[in-house]
């Protein structure tokens, strides 16, 4: 199976699209679409301050309130729903994010100490397999909570995630006082003793899960062009469980077959996208692996990952602008698909891979646009001042909503996902100071990594 598919049909199967578990129409927002005119009041970066403000909240207001650590998911009209599964790869954005709100001020910096000591705390006791963290965890007890039937040990991808953010945050505290000192060292043991080369089965790739019951039954490599970049970084980065060039080459580049030679809208495509979308898949591949890793002069042996990222991100806008679905609103400030909510033909929520093309059925996702600032900063803007011009109903507790439609009655999800909320901040923060690409690619384990995979950077 590809691993496009995995991702949309696992989040199918495990609440967010189930008959059981479908949120019914009452409990999504429908309403007319409204204009603002206090948005043209606002400065660029003003607004910027505002929505990565707003988005922190989910992070900080309505985490998981044991451990600290991101909800999988959140609705502000049913809070209960999942209050207690954390989202390991959401963990990493929120540490992300965490180090943002203190920059930013939105938290103290002891505030943010004693969070991220909370969750490093809660992550040290938690279920591992082979060092590797599963998808879902219990807030309450850190045992691991089954992504699917057989999907209940180590996931490497998810795993890589919540590195990035432990080696930011090393990397923020190492020069502090002793009890900064301190959190560093927990969170670069933590990523250390993820035993990467495990995940190899002595084969040249990488693979994405190992159980204990079903070992490597799901038999899922990690090949891109997808969100997979990272979990070879850091595998290769590993002072202890690292592994060796060729299994990049072999695995994630597929020995040169990444690259791709499409140029939709006249721009070079450059890597061969998982489920042969002609205009790309979608625009989370540009955002995941880059929270940390900086594309922008990032390069190996087959592609320049800025020309990857920042055409992937064009060519979503450009297709948006074209608009072939004649979908309502579409155009050069309402744009942006990636994986997010999306609204089933009965109105109920469901989960779904929004990207150009086939996968287009007219829903938005506010954090296509805005994770993609340091890429398309003028169009990504645009966005946002649509966004926030239409903020009273699509501006909730945690931040813009997670999708909407103006196709539908400018139907919106009214819930939040941490794995989306995460890169806004992210991101628009690696757009304005470089903060979290600096305190990764600064470290010397990533440094190492890179150079023994023959990148340049």
């Amino acid at each position: 199976m590809q691993i496009y598919s995995y991702i949309v049909v696992l989040l199918f199967v495990t609440g967010c699209s189930s008959d059981d578990n479908k949120v019914s129409v009452e409990d999504s927002v429908q309403v007319e679409n409204p204009v603002s005119e206090e948005v043209e009041e606002l400065t660029d970066d003003e607004l910027m301050d505002f929505t990565q403000k707003e988005s922190f909240k989910y992070f900080w207001d309505f985490a998981e309130t044991n451990s600290g650590a991101a909800r999988e998911r959140y609705f502000p009209n049913e809070p209960a729903i999942d209050e207690n599964i954390v989202a390991i790869g959401g963990t990493g954005f929120g540490l992300m994010s965490l180090l943002v709100g203190i920059e930013k001020g939105f938290i103290t910096r002891e505030q943010g100490i004693e969070r991220i000591a909370n969750i490093i705390s809660f992550l040290e006791t938690a279920d591992r397999f082979h060092g590797a963290w599963p998808h879902w965890i219990n807030g309450v007890n850190g045992n691991t909570i089954a992504f699917s039937d057989t999907d209940d040990g180590g996931d490497l991808v998810e795993t890589a995630f919540l590195v990035q953010g432990l080696i930011c945050v090393k990397e923020y505290f190492s020069d502090g006082n002793d009890t900064e000192k301190t959190l560093a060292l927990k969170a670069d043991t933590l990523w250390k003793g993820v035993e990467w080369d495990w995940y190899t089965q002595d084969q040249k790739t990488l693979y994405w899960h190992w159980s204990p019951n079903f070992g490597f039954d799901i038999n899922l490599e990690l090949k891109g062009y997808n969100e997979v970049l990272l979990p070879y970084v850091l595998a290769a980065s590993s002072p202890d469980y690292t592994i060796n060039k060729d299994v990049y080459t072999n695995g994630w580049a597929s020995n040169g077959g990444i690259v791709s030679s499409d140029t939709p809208y006249n721009l070079p495509l450059v890597v061969d996208h998982a489920g042969n979308s002609p205009y790309g898949g979608p625009l989370f591949w540009a955002h995941y692996s880059y929270l940390g890793l900086d594309p922008r002069n990032l390069s190996d042996d087959f592609v320049n990952f800025n020309d990857v990222t920042v055409n992937h991100a064009k060519i979503n806008y450009l297709y948006c602008v074209e608009n072939p679905g004649g979908f309502a609103d579409y155009g050069e400030d309402c744009w942006g698909l990636t994986s997010s909510y999306s609204r089933n033909n009965d109105g109920t929520l469901t989960y779904k891979a929004h990207h150009p093309g086939s996968e287009d059925v007219g829903v938005i996702s506010p954090t296509a646009a805005l994770s993609s600032m340091p890429y398309t900063p003028d169009e990504s803007m645009r966005a946002l001042r649509y966004f926030y011009s239409n903020k009273d109903k699509l501006l909730g507790p945690a931040g813009f909503y997670d999708a909407f439609s103006p196709q539908y009655d400018f139907w919106v999800s009214n819930a939040y996902l941490a794995i989306d909320q995460g890169p806004i901040i992210v991101m628009i923060e690696n757009h304005r100071t470089g903060l979290l690409w600096n305190l990764f690619m600064q470290n010397e384990d990533v440094q190492l990594g890179l150079n023994k995979l023959g990148f340049s950077y």
